[in-house]
């Protein structure tokens, strides 16, 4: 089991290593300007520096909190507030209405018209109008991160629910369950694995959104760091935030994807 976990691994190594070899070999061959693409190495260093704070003494500081003082870590921190106040609205607000649509054929029909004209609607068209409603600095930010979040939850609870077995629902009718407890005790447990692919993706869109609104609507975060290195051309330091958004879009989905497996350890097979 060692030696395949092991093995598991290297094969998965395999690839970024063969692409960090050939950046490097690009980068350095003087085949590009170094300003367009600077080498891993040099990516690597402004990191550090976009991670650790540039002036900052260790006397009278623990070095912990003289570590995570950098701007990089202040960046991380606004983008996540948004992210999670964003996701938290999106999905209170899709849950309870998912629910209600997917359990009452009469509330799907009032609501699935207005919906599925909204649902395309990408988040970065709102862009204006959030700015013209809320101004600028979290407020639009947090608006645009919700609508991101809300339709993934929504669309997977009301799929959840509309899915359930009718054979579970025949038998609890037959056994005299009524229509709460239906719902309670059938409904909602049979559409949970749905319902939280819903917010798994969700909160992977939230992500997305959230850059693209930092760039745009507020002066502090990860997407507003990538664009202020732009207008300096610091290439290394729009590839060093690029890196830092992809590892923490990898602890999310690596942190959802557990709480997902343990809520779920009763959905999972015997052989699992």
């Amino acid at each position: 089991m060692k030696f395949k976990t092991l093995l598991s691994s290297v094969q998965g190594a395999f690839v970024p290593v063969a692409l960090l070899l050939l950046w490097h070999f690009v980068a350095t061959s003087g085949w590009v300007n170094p300003i367009i693409l600077p080498a891993p190495l040099k990516v690597l260093q402004k990191w550090i520096d976009y991670a650790l704070p540039g002036e900052a003494l260790l006397e009278g500081h623990s070095y912990f909190l003289w570590a995570i003082s950098g701007e990089l870590w202040s960046d991380a921190v606004a983008s996540l507030y948004r992210v999670f106040a964003g996701f938290a609205i999106g999905t209170g607000l899709a849950l309870p209405l998912g629910l209600l649509m997917g359990a009452d054929e009469r509330v799907y029909r009032l609501f699935d018209p207005l919906v599925q004209v909204l649902r395309p609607i990408p988040p970065i068209a709102y862009i204006p109008l959030a700015i013209l409603w809320f101004g600028l600095g979290n407020p639009p930010a947090v608006f645009l991160i919700s609508i991101g979040a809300f339709f993934p939850v929504l669309m997977n609870t009301i799929a959840g629910v509309r899915h359930v077995d009718g054979l579970y629902i025949r038998a609890a009718r037959n056994l005299g369950a009524g229509k709460l407890t239906l719902f309670w005790r059938i409904m909602l447990p049979a559409a949970t694995p749905y319902i939280l692919t819903g917010m798994r993706i969700g909160v992977g869109t939230a992500f997305i959104v959230v850059i693209v609104s930092e760039m745009i609507a507020v002066n502090s975060g990860l997407g507003y760091r990538i664009l202020e290195a732009r207008e300096f051309l610091w290439s290394d330091k729009i590839i060093a935030g690029m890196i830092s958004i992809g590892l923490l879009g990898l602890a999310i989905d690596t942190s959802m994807n557990r709480l997902n497996r343990h809520l779920l350890r009763w959905h999972r097979g015997v052989n699992d």
